[in-house]
């Protein structure tokens, strides 16, 4: 189905994070995107995100579809209320973009696939770390062959930042730093690397306020024989950190490519080494350290408009996204079980 009318966006989350997607579909109006309307349970927060935005404003996901006319629902909410909100936009027939991680459970995240499929509706999953500008210009020069085949990675996202102030449910959450912020780096590794076969998952809690897993290093072995390390921590005490920079070094057999702090990429290729500033100026409602991250939600919603436009899937669609979220079950089930796992789907 190719939109040819602006795209009508409905938002269903008005909270923390949910800021920088209101803002990205403020920006993206010149490209076809109209926000008509918000929802939050906290009517305050509905309310100020309506008059902010010039939409109307719900507490009532179901009347909200039921009242307005919605191509496209964004869902930027908590996971554990994602199968039902992608349920109610399935049933309508409205496209659905749902933020990480899809869900708390692989098996929850084929329900929400399969109900999508049932269907028939356009569903993509918010993985925004993949849009961010330093891991687009990596991916130009991988694409580019400038380091042969890619044979060897390190994908670090290692933070002391507190993430639990401005997201206190974390600290109560069953699983946490694979499920949160790992995602992330095991998707840039599946992007970077290709398909995994088997990986070997260690976690730790060294917090002990939390209740669930603030670091994790996995091992994996992909299908094209190459091997990655990915790391996630909330417990990394370093000066200056990073966040929410992810720091990489891909080795291939015709150079490397390595990100530094302060969106630096060194890019060795056939002999000759080049290090560049590979990040994007702030945009007017982007801060420090935030921007990173905030950057990435514009580019991403502005992939996922353009793409429902064109009648094509995401690059993070949802069988796209099954592949990513098996990684982080497989890694769970490592390390539970001492073991290396095979990701259901890959």
């Amino acid at each position: 189905m190719t939109v040819a009318r602006p795209v009508r966006v409905g938002l269903i989350g008005c909270g923390f994070y949910a800021q920088n997607h209101l803002n990205a579909w403020s920006d993206l109006k010149a490209d076809g995107a109209d926000l008509v309307a918000v929802c939050d349970l906290d009517a305050a927060k509905a309310e100020a995100a309506g008059r902010k935005f010039g939409a109307q404003w719900f507490t009532d996901a179901g009347q909200m579809l039921d009242r307005m006319n919605i191509d496209m629902l964004d869902i930027a909410t908590q996971m554990h209320s994602h199968r039902a909100l992608g349920a109610l936009a399935a049933e309508r027939g409205i496209a659905a973009i749902l933020q990480k991680p899809l869900a708390p459970t692989l098996g929850e995240c084929e329900e929400i696939v399969a109900t999508a499929d049932r269907h028939g509706t356009w569903l993509a999953v918010h993985e925004n770390f993949r849009f961010e500008t330093p891991m687009r210009r990596v991916k130009a020069r991988l694409e580019a062959g400038d380091i042969g085949q890619p044979n060897w990675a390190r994908i670090s996202f290692r933070t002391g930042y507190d993430v639990y102030a401005g997201q206190p449910y974390l600290m109560t959450e069953d699983r946490l730093s694979i499920i949160d912020s790992g995602i992330h780096v095991l998707d840039l590794a599946r992007w970077f690397m290709g398909e995994v076969d088997y990986l070997t998952c260690e976690t730790q809690r060294r917090n002990p306020k939390i209740k669930a897993e603030d670091t994790a290093t996995i091992l994996l072995r992909h299908t094209s024989g190459a091997v990655s390390v990915v790391e996630t921590t909330y417990e990394a005490h370093r000066t200056p950190d990073p966040f929410p920079e992810t720091l990489l070094e891909i080795e291939g057999t015709e150079g490397s490519v390595i990100v530094t702090p302060g969106e630096q990429m060194t890019l060795t290729s056939r002999g000759k080494a080049t290090t560049e500033f590979i990040g994007a100026p702030l945009l007017s409602w982007t801060a420090r350290p935030w921007h990173v991250s905030q950057e990435a939600v514009l580019h991403t919603c502005a992939h996922m408009l353009a793409s429902f436009r064109a009648g094509k899937p995401a690059e993070t669609d949802g069988a796209d996204s099954l592949k990513t979220f098996s990684l982080v079950e497989a890694a769970y089930q490592s390390a539970g079980t001492h073991t290396s796992v095979r990701p259901k789907f890959n």
